[in-house]
């Protein structure tokens, strides 16, 4: 039985107008209500303008890129490649797919996620490339495995990028993973071999699959190295915040705070060392001498950083490139629909070897007393207006 309109306008309480409304963006509708429709709409698998079961197969000319920050250029530069394989490009000599695609900026949020997939959906979109790492949530996990096998059921390919597959899923052609784990533990062990003991670490969100597998392959090199659990790094030395350089700025003070003796601060990508390094000067200490610096990902600005970041390169054009062609079927998918994508060590002038004799404790003691009072300052309430 074909389901109507009035059939999700009921579900949802709302009325057909209100329903349509939703479904075509053309006119404001309080969130609450637009999360109701989209949610009678997914449970009632209503296909817009598909009265015809036959329709509901068909693709349309629409491929969806779902990015979490369009403006963070590890984003920008996977879905700038993929769009360019997706619908061609004057000027480099191929074609492409001559499709419309359509950048989706999720915000990190899992349910804005969720919506832009329904959205596609109802779209019946011809392809769907999810970039960047997965929300650590059995909830969303499954929620997304099931709307992905909703599109996969109705020919959308689906392609991920820099992300790692999902399991037990078969809706997937292909699932592009960063080695990230790789590659923060040759950073780490780079930064061992140079001397370092005492490395402090400005993680992302805990709750997302890069951040973990980048802050596991960080503590195995310091397993391995035998500075941790038990050694210099019992859990003092990593600090979780945003991916941003605000967070690096502000976890790297309170690592100085922590450690006056730290000698390095691994950041969990590029916009976060930039952060790091800003708090590091601030302090009156110069890199790398004093304290080295280094990030993930390797983005444009890093090589133009003064000193030179020191980084792990990830291909984010050519991963971006590579899952537009399988999103567009110009490419064979790898064995078993997974590739793991290798990330190379940048070594640049920003880390070098610990300075023999340390900062002067007197310094390093006024460092840490400097962030305490600095902390304390923020925390404070404001003072009141003059009478």
């Amino acid at each position: 039985m074909t389901v109507t309109l009035a059939d999700v306008a009921a579900r949802a309480r709302v009325s057909p107008a209100t329903v349509s409304r939703v479904l075509n963006g053309n006119y404001p509708v309080a969130t609450a209500t637009r999360d109701r429709v989209l949610r009678a709409v997914d449970e009632l698998d209503y296909v817009l303008n598909g009265p015809a079961s036959s329709l509901a197969a068909a693709t349309s000319d629409l491929v969806g890129i779902l990015v979490n920050d369009i403006a963070d250029p590890f984003f920008g530069i996977m879905a700038g490649a993929a769009q360019t394989e997706i619908g061609g490009q004057e000027g480099t000599g191929r074609a492409g797919g001559e499709k419309l695609a359509v950048v989706c900026n999720t915000g990190g949020s899992p349910e804005r996620e969720l919506t832009y997939l329904t959205l596609l959906q109802r779209q019946r979109a011809a392809a769907v490339v999810l970039t960047g790492g997965a929300l650590e949530d059995p909830d969303h996990i499954a929620a997304m495995a099931a709307k992905l096998a909703k599109l996969a059921d109705a020919g959308t390919r689906v392609v991920l990028c820099g992300r790692p597959p999902l399991p037990d899923s078969e809706a997937i052609v292909a699932s592009l993973a960063f080695d990230n784990r790789g590659g923060a533990r040759r950073l780490t062990e780079h930064l061992i071999a140079l001397g370092h003991r005492t490395i402090g670490y400005v993680a992302g969100p805990v709750e997302r699959t890069t951040t973990r597998h980048r802050l596991e392959g960080h503590r195995a090199a310091l397993a391995a190295a035998g500075l941790g659990p038990d050694g210099p790094d019992d859990g003092t030395l990593t600090v979780h915040g945003p991916y941003s350089r605000r967070s690096g700025y502000e976890a790297t003070l309170e690592l100085l705070r922590r450690a006056p003796d730290l000698t390095a601060v691994v950041a969990a990508n590029d916009t976060v060392a930039l952060g790091a390094c800003a708090a590091v000067r601030e302090r009156g200490l110069r890199i790398p001498e004093d304290i080295s610096v280094a990030g993930f990902d390797d983005l444009p600005f890093s090589v133009d950083a003064t000193p030179a970041l020191t980084t792990v390169r990830l291909p984010l054009f050519e991963a971006g490139a590579r899952a537009g062609r399988l999103a567009m079927g110009t490419e064979t998918p790898p064995p078993g629909g997974i590739a793991t994508i290798s990330a190379e060590l940048m070594a640049r002038a920003s880390t070098a070897p610990p300075r023999a004799e340390g900062q002067p404790q007197e310094l390093r003691r006024s460092l840490s007393a400097d962030c305490s009072a600095d902390r304390s300052a923020r925390n404070a309430p404001p003072a009141p207006d003059p009478a």
